[in-house]
């Protein structure tokens, strides 16, 4: 695997071997060993998570507070989605930027978001099928997001507003200047 740099602090593109035949393709979806030894972080994935949704579909912007803040390493499993992740950490140089990416089924690249940044993405293709590993628990109480369509944050989700589905939760979620006063 190859792992890339994002234009935000401590966040990592990651990019998977992938070997191709006539039968079809092969790779490592996550080698501990290969990605300490790429990145100097050692994280204990403890809960894997999945989601499956339609074109349109926008999840997020959603995080963890507190003490049960999660760092993720997600993957679109099939499909296509626009990913991004906002820098919530205050003390990080990269503060309130954001960053987007592409992940699909095609490239396969996985995306490393540390513990203090917002995720979220929308389905590009007819379906997604999404895959996140976390750090951390769920944990209903430490729940929190930022809306999607902050003025401030300035995201083009590159797909029409006007078609997208979005949960009453995402819809009612405050500012960013709201939350970072």
């Amino acid at each position: 695997m190859k792992v890339e740099e994002s234009p935000l602090k401590d966040c990592f593109i990651i990019k998977p071997d992938i070997f191709r035949d006539k039968r079809g393709l092969f790779l490592e979806s996550y080698h501990k060993k290969k990605f300490i030894e790429l990145t100097g972080i050692e994280k204990e994935f403890v809960q894997d998570n999945q989601s499956i949704s339609k074109k349109g579909v926008l999840r997020g912007l959603h995080y963890q507070t507190g003490e049960f803040g999660q760092t993720k390493l997600v993957r679109a499993i099939y499909g296509k989605v626009l990913d991004v992740v906002v820098d919530l950490r205050p003390e990080s140089p990269t503060f309130k930027q954001s960053f987007k990416i592409i992940l699909d089924h095609e490239n396969l690249y996985q995306l490393y978001i540390p513990k203090g940044f917002g995720h979220g993405f929308v389905t590009l293709s007819e379906t997604s099928v999404f895959a996140y590993k976390c750090d951390e628990y769920y944990y209903p109480g430490s729940e929190a997001g930022i809306i999607y369509n902050d003025p401030d944050l300035a995201i083009d989700w590159e797909f029409p507003e006007e078609e997208m589905i979005i949960s009453d939760k995402d819809l009612k979620q405050p500012r960013l200047k709201g939350v970072f006063k």
